[in-house]
């Protein structure tokens, strides 16, 4: 009991002192500290490459008193791992970088941005992502300790499969699909006629070489990043669901630093984000060719069909958003291209 009292004690002492400077409230900066961010991606993942940009520019701008170190490939949990390690404040990581929709889990509101075929291209998302009706929806994660700085982007989700074309919703049909623990999806998929199962994405690859699952969904960087194309012959580019990201710090260490250092962090996330948004777009345009060389048979289908399936996501989730699904569509009636 007491060497489990003295590891307590200890593990409360370490986690402030990597914050030394915080006492003096007449100060604008703090001492030193060092940010873990976790993202369940490779390294040349969009998400990552910006990750280590804002790295780069908080040090720069601190003269190297705040810096931070970027965990890719899930090395910190997947992302409802990470989530979860924000919500209890576990201190095992201090910035996320995932799908603004994988936060629903704790707050019903944030699945709004990924109702199926709300956008229609990448400016009208990115637009809606930095909109007064995402943000109200992000301020519910505060009470959860998690505070949203910016918005990345992965992209729209396109299904891959081992069996065949998809080229109409029927070709959904009973399809063992993977995604992520995101209920807004999971609804997506199964009014496409599949069988969705969350697994983290760390455990995606060995389970789709496996034969555990037939298929998945994801944004085309990370289909070509992730190497999946190694083990799934088809891709559709359905673009079901647009997949806005959410650059996300804890709470309790925001409220922790200073506020000349809070502004340098919250700018230095608005930059990478942009640096982001762009890679994501090119990547999307230049890397189809690339998995189209690397094997993969690739089909863009009719999306209409698609879309009246997943109407029922819309209507049956409306409840969940209350008037901020009537904000939802009342902005997007005015950014209608």
């Amino acid at each position: 009991m007491k060497k489990s009292i003295a590891a307590l004690i200890l593990s409360v002492i370490m986690a402030l002192s990597a914050f030394s400077g915080c006492g003096n409230k007449g100060s604008d900066t703090i001492d030193s500290v060092i940010l873990k961010i976790g993202v369940s991606t490779q390294e040349t993942d969009p998400r990552n490459i910006a990750a280590k940009q804002f790295a780069d520019e908080i040090s720069e701008k601190t003269d190297g008193r705040i810096t931070a170190v970027v965990y890719p490939s899930g090395q910190l949990g997947g992302d409802a791992a990470l989530i979860d390690a924000l919500a209890v404040d576990s201190k095992k990581v201090d910035i996320v970088i995932t799908d603004a929709s994988n936060f629903a889990t704790y707050e019903p509101k944030m699945g709004i941005s990924a109702l199926p075929f709300l956008f229609e291209d990448f400016d009208t998302a990115w637009a809606f992502m930095d909109s007064d009706v995402e943000a109200e929806a992000e301020k519910l994660l505060i009470k959860n300790n998690m505070r949203v700085l910016a918005h990345y982007c992965n992209g729209f989700r396109c299904v891959t499969n081992s069996i065949k074309p998809i080229e109409k919703p029927a070709d959904m049909q009973r399809l063992v699909i993977r995604t992520p623990e995101n209920p807004i999806i999971m609804a997506t998929m199964t009014a496409l006629g599949a069988n969705p199962q969350p697994l983290s994405f760390s455990e995606l690859y060995p389970a789709l070489k496996q034969g555990t699952y037939d298929a998945q969904e994801n944004p085309i960087p990370v289909i070509y990043n992730n190497n999946l194309y190694e083990v799934q012959e088809y891709l559709s580019v359905t673009n079901h669901i647009y997949s806005g990201m959410c650059f996300t710090i804890s709470e309790s260490v925001w409220n922790r630093l200073a506020p000349g250092d809070r502004e340098i962090i919250r700018q230095a996330a608005l930059d990478s984000a942009v640096a982001d948004r762009e890679n994501n777009r090119s990547q999307t345009e230049e890397l189809l060719g690339a998995l189209r060389e690397a094997g993969m048979k690739i089909n863009e289908p009719d999306l209409e069909p698609f879309a009246l399936a997943t109407e029922s996501v819309m209507k049956e989730n409306a409840a969940i958003y209350g008037d901020l699904y009537e904000k939802m569509e009342a902005w997007r009636n005015t950014h209608r291209r």
